[in-house]
């Protein structure tokens, strides 16, 4: 049977029942998950004083694989423990060799190791030694579809509500970015009025700088509406704020919902929780849009618009096309879209 990955809450669980491990390896695309681990290491371990002889931070860059084994070998001043924390190693070279130290770790010692955009060779005799006495975590990439969960989840433990179409709204804005969406979730805890615990797209529109009635949220729900004269105002409103609406975002989160949708045709269940299934989202409510487009659109039609919406991706690079601006290009997608 296939050994189950450990997700960040798995390893956060063991580090706050203080079960420490000699290394933990933490690799991926995703730099959110793998700094709130070594993070969580940083600040929770030792104490202010312990800190002092015991915690040691060493960039990739500037060292070698025998620095980091040697400051793992020392032991600890006054202390049951000592830190030593790599941050950037996919900078180092022969990070294999690593495999040495870990056939006889000290156990004194909590090497935490910082691999971001990219992975080890799981196949590899280091990644062996890892996991037979360590924490071997791959930090994945959300899903598009898995952002407005996230989100949820992270205001929860924060005592926070947030309104549907507020959270809709910063997930296309902000996009996957996990570093990035946090940084903005903060912020509105921030800006909320005392004594308010609900999040509100009004807010969103305060304190993020998105227009609640001119997003892709909005632009999206047009199009499954097929309210012509919404879809065109909000081009519109585009045109005239670039910076804040790139055609780039507006097309790969129109791609994302029209692709789901074709597969949404294919789910054996067209319940709620049969398409949120199928689409892989964690919250049923996300499939009310999908439901309420394939009312609308049949699946010959939905084929048409992936392609119509690849074509406007390649005219916005510039292909075969001189001179169209990102406001023609997607007046002429809406136009294919609806028609």
């Amino acid at each position: 049977m296939a050994k189950q990955e450990l997700t960040c809450e798995d390893v956060l669980k063991e580090l706050r029942a203080k079960q420490y491990r000699p290394i933990y390896y933490l690799m991926g695309e995703e730099s959110y998950y793998i700094d709130l681990i070594a993070d969580y290491i940083a600040e929770n371990v030792l104490n202010e004083t312990e800190k002092e002889f015991n915690q040691t931070v060493v960039y990739g860059a500037d060292v070698d694989v025998s620095t980091i084994i040697n400051a793992a070998k020392r032991y600890p001043m006054m202390c049951e423990h000592q830190v030593v924390i790599v941050k950037e190693a996919q900078a180092i070279r022969n990070i294999e060799e690593l495999a040495f130290y870990l056939q006889k770790p000290l156990t004194s010692t909590i090497l935490v190791i910082c691999h971001k955009h990219g992975t080890l060779d799981r196949r590899k005799k280091l990644a062996a030694e890892i996991e037979k006495r360590g924490v071997l975590f791959e930090s994945k990439k959300i899903k598009e579809a898995q952002l407005p969960a996230f989100i949820s989840s992270y205001m929860k433990r924060k005592g926070i509500d947030m309104e549907p179409k507020a959270t809709a709204m910063l997930s296309d804005f902000v996009g996957s970015d996990l570093s990035r969406l946090t940084g903005e979730l903060e912020k509105l805890i921030i800006t909320l009025p005392p004594n308010q615990k609900r999040i509100t797209p009004e807010q969103i529109e305060k304190n993020i700088g998105i227009s609640k009635d001119y997003n892709n949220f909005e632009l999206r729900s047009a199009l499954v509406e097929k309210d012509i004269l919404k879809a065109n105002k909000i081009i519109k409103y585009f045109e005239e704020n670039p910076k804040t609406n790139p055609i780039q975002m507006t097309l790969s989160l129109l791609f994302n919902f029209y692709a789901n949708l074709m597969l949404a045709y294919y789910a054996p269940d067209k319940s709620e929780q049969g398409i949120a299934g199928m689409l892989g989202l964690k919250t049923p409510w996300q499939a009310r849009d999908y439901m309420a487009a394939m009312r609308k659109y049949s699946g010959v039609k939905t084929m048409q618009i992936v392609g119509a919406i690849r074509y406007a991706d390649a005219k916005s690079k510039g292909v075969n096309n001189p001179s169209t601006s990102d406001g023609d290009i997607l007046r002429e997608l809406v136009f294919n879209i609806l028609h």
